[in-house]
């Protein structure tokens, strides 16, 4: 009884069926020409303790605790003419991370935030939904708490979606005008960078989607106090504003020349080796894939992984109309996900 023969085999002229031949089986067998491919299986080692994060998560009291309630009204006086504002920042920052975490409309969340002080019986006034919207725009957001250790961070770039059609109907009916210009879909681009070690985003920007990859690094670079001792990115990066930035920090930069890359600085120039030129030297040597094990730039994955638990998480659709808002509410998330970050990660290993 003949068996069917897999894809390898069909392609194959000279193995390939004649007419006369009795029907395949449905069953597929693999042939030695096919090389079988595994699926990688992971399993946690502290399952325990990342199933009680995930479940701390969702607690209010995370959010909501009691420094912020102390310090719920503003108590500072700037000296200038007119009434001083009558809720703090941190009021503020806190209605509106309550609204990223539960994804929330505006007035929904000043619901919550009524509910909430009603059953701790504290004695403050609620935010009305126009205050939140109001100075979403002017907050300063805080990413992470700095630390002394030299930081291997890792670069990568997303989009958030403003409004637009769905995806379904700009497959069908195409996305642009008569003029070649899209009016109805609009994104803008989060760039992230992240570090490697725990997670934590370091640095954040939000652009219009005209702004390169390359264009925001040395600007994420600024936003990060702490040493900082290898960036990771990828081909985009490949400019020299990059690599100076980079070289500017004291840091090694792992980002891959582009396919038919030269040589930028010939080795008989009387100046220093470029870092670019170094990273392209040793791929002709060793290889592409041989080169990314040594630089560690395996690592750089961890931002795409970032850019999904954003996205998983918080959704991949910005609520706000301005760019200062939408900067805003985009750093709120993030703040956010790194306060998720800290309460515990997994510790995986592969099987």
């Amino acid at each position: 009884m003949q068996q069917e023969r897999c894809s390898f085999c069909v392609n194959n002229k000279n193995t390939a069926r004649s007419s006369g031949s009795p029907k395949p089986k449905k069953r597929l067998l693999r042939c030695k020409g096919q090389k079988s491919k595994k699926k990688r299986k992971y399993r946690i080692r502290n399952w325990h303790d990342y199933n009680t994060a995930l479940v701390q998560r969702g607690s209010l009291t995370l959010w909501l605790n009691q420094d912020v309630l102390q310090n719920w009204h503003n108590q500072e006086r700037t000296g200038k003419r007119g009434k001083p504002r009558f809720y703090s920042e941190q009021a503020i920052l806190c209605a509106l991370r309550l609204r990223e975490v539960y994804r929330l409309p505006l007035r929904a969340t000043e619901g919550l935030l009524r509910s909430l002080v009603a059953l701790l019986g504290a004695d403050i006034a609620v935010p009305c939904y126009s205050t939140l919207c109001r100075r979403q725009a002017g907050l300063a957001v805080d990413l992470f708490k700095p630390t002394a250790e030299p930081l291997h961070l890792v670069i990568d770039g997303t989009g958030l979606k403003v409004f637009g059609d769905g995806e379904w109907k700009a497959r069908q009916h195409g996305i642009s005008n008569q003029h070649g210009v899209s009016k109805r879909r609009t994104w803008r681009k989060v760039h992230l960078a992240v570090d490697q070690k725990t997670g934590q985003v370091q640095a954040a920007a939000t652009t219009t989607n005209s702004i390169s990859d390359g264009e925001m690094l040395p600007k994420l670079l600024e936003q990060v106090p702490q040493p900082v001792d290898q960036v990771s990115a990828d081909g985009g990066y490949d400019r020299r504003t990059c690599y100076e930035a980079i070289a500017a920090r004291g840091a090694k930069a792992a980002i891959p020349p582009r396919r038919g890359a030269k040589i930028w600085q010939h080795g008989n120039s009387k100046q220093g080796r470029l870092a670019r030129d170094e990273n392209l030297r040793r791929i002709r040597q060793v290889g592409r894939a041989k080169w990314k094990r040594e630089s560690s730039y395996h690592r750089r994955s961890l931002a795409e992984t970032a850019v999904f638990r954003l996205k998983t998480i918080f959704g991949s659709v910005l609520r706000a109309r301005t760019n200062a808002a939408q900067d805003t509410e985009t750093k709120l998330r993030l703040s956010a996900l790194n306060q998720m970050t800290a309460l515990g990660m997994p510790n995986a290993y592969l099987l």
